[in-house]
């Protein structure tokens, strides 16, 4: 029985893990997963997408005006009565009808069909290297940044909890002292107090995680629990302003897309002058006719063919006023092209001195959280032989604990730091991976 009864406990438990509602376990992410869940599931993005497929629909709308329009008619005519002429002729049939095929081909001498297809074109690419700009600015701006948020929370978080545990061993070591006399009371109730600082402050740091996972959540699109694969540790080198400044101004997408907006200009220009040239029309038409009663002078199949030159004289000036209007854009083309070079100059600019002092900060403060380590562990020594009081160790833990933030909060500045520093040059600062090697990461609260 006690088996049976054994094996009954061990289905039923089976039964409710597989018919758990949430996951009992949970997916980890690198910052290459990430930007990859963004790409696929980030409404922005796929908005601007749109616009490149309206961009290639007109192409395939361009393109259209190059082909033959091929039009078919067809009618029938039912009269009132038939009428005759004095002679006896018929002057009106009972019914009559009439049908045809007729083909049309108009092209300009300036060739303005082929012009508008090439526009067309060099609008999807535009268009593209707009999306690309957009990505990088959301997968850096949104995605990494969150990313990064995520894990200098958790790593304040292992700040607090280390911080915890270090002031319950003060306060225990405190009591046994206060019990043989070596200190006062006063000694322990400052570390109960700063015990419960430090569970306050636990708890921020607790909430403030939860806070940044459930950002990165949204921002990502992910809606089950997951956890963090941080990226290891890189040694960052600051390179060469100059080399970085010509890397960006041929590959930064802002400089290719406004590239193409200036082709586009051209060729919009060449599209209005077109205008002034005239254009042929090619026409090859068959009409079919028949009534009832017929006449002896009905033509009942007949084929014709036709050619037309149309050359318009007079506009009101309209055709002047689109090339007008079209050198004008070509021109503000040039001047946007000048000032993202501009732009692009200062974003490296400061991205460089970015990552050049978050690196002198970050040294400076490993080696002031190296300091204020030792010094915690010299004092907690002296305190243990009664050669420091109470307030010594407080102080030297509230300079450890404010040290450790610090260097934290530098260390992933410093990562990101380098992120926008490629990415303003251009280089790739990601690559959109499906896996990656298991590492341990930071857990979601709760799990």
């Amino acid at each position: 029985m006690k088996q049976l009864r054994r094996a009954l406990q061990a289905g039923i438990l089976l039964l409710i893990i597989a018919a758990a509602p949430s996951p009992l376990f949970a997916d980890s992410y690198t910052l290459d997963d990430l930007c990859r869940i963004a790409l696929a599931s980030s409404e922005k993005l796929k908005l601007a997408e749109q616009n490149i497929t309206l961009a290639e629909i007109g192409t395939e709308k361009a393109r259209s005006y190059l082909y033959p329009r091929l039009t078919a008619t067809g009618g029938v005519t039912q009269y009132s009565e038939r009428k005759y002429t004095n002679a006896g002729g018929i002057l009106q049939p009972e019914n009559a009808a009439a049908w045809g095929v007729r083909m049309d081909e108009t092209l300009s001498l300036s060739g303005r069909e082929l012009t508008a297809l090439e526009i067309s074109r060099q609008s999807v690419l535009k268009n593209r290297y707009d999306v690309e700009a957009l990505r990088d600015d959301y997968l850096l701006g949104y995605v990494a940044a969150a990313y990064y948020d995520v894990l200098l929370a958790g790593r304040n978080l292992e700040i607090a909890d280390a911080n915890l545990e270090r002031l319950s061993r003060y306060r225990d070591a405190a009591e046994k002292r206060l019990r043989i006399g070596e200190v006062t009371k006063t000694a322990l109730l400052r570390a109960e107090s700063e015990l419960s600082g430090a569970r306050s402050d636990r708890l921020q740091a607790n909430n403030a995680l939860a806070l940044a996972i459930a950002v990165l959540a949204s921002q990502v699109g992910i809606q089950t629990p997951f956890t963090l694969k941080p990226a290891l540790p890189e040694k960052v080198e600051v390179p060469d302003l100059d080399d970085l400044k010509k890397q960006a101004l041929s590959r930064r997408a802002e400089i290719k897309s406004l590239k193409m907006q200036k082709k586009m200009a051209i060729g919009q220009t060449r599209f209005a002058e077109g205008a002034f040239l005239p254009s042929l029309t090619l026409t090859g038409a068959y009409a079919g006719a028949d009534q009832n009663p017929a006449t002896s002078s009905l033509n009942r199949d007949s084929f014709y063919g036709g050619i037309a030159l149309n050359f318009p004289l007079f506009d009101g000036g309209l055709r002047k006023a689109d090339v007008s209007e079209a050198k004008v854009r070509e021109r503000k083309t040039d001047l946007q092209i000048e000032d993202m070079k501009k732009e692009i100059n200062i974003e490296l600019k400061a991205a460089h001195l970015e990552l050049t002092t978050q690196q002198g900060i970050l040294r400076f403060l490993e080696d002031q959280l190296l300091y204020a380590r030792e010094n915690y562990h010299a004092v907690s020594r002296q305190f243990e032989v009664g050669l420091a009081d109470s307030l010594d160790v407080m102080d030297a833990n509230t300079l450890l604990v404010s040290a450790e933030r610090k260097a934290a909060a530098a260390a992933f500045r410093l990562q990101l730091a380098s992120l926008r520093l490629k990415k303003a040059a251009g280089l790739p600062w990601v690559t959109v991976a499906t896996s990656a090697s298991q590492r341990p990461g930071i857990a979601t609260p709760g799990q």
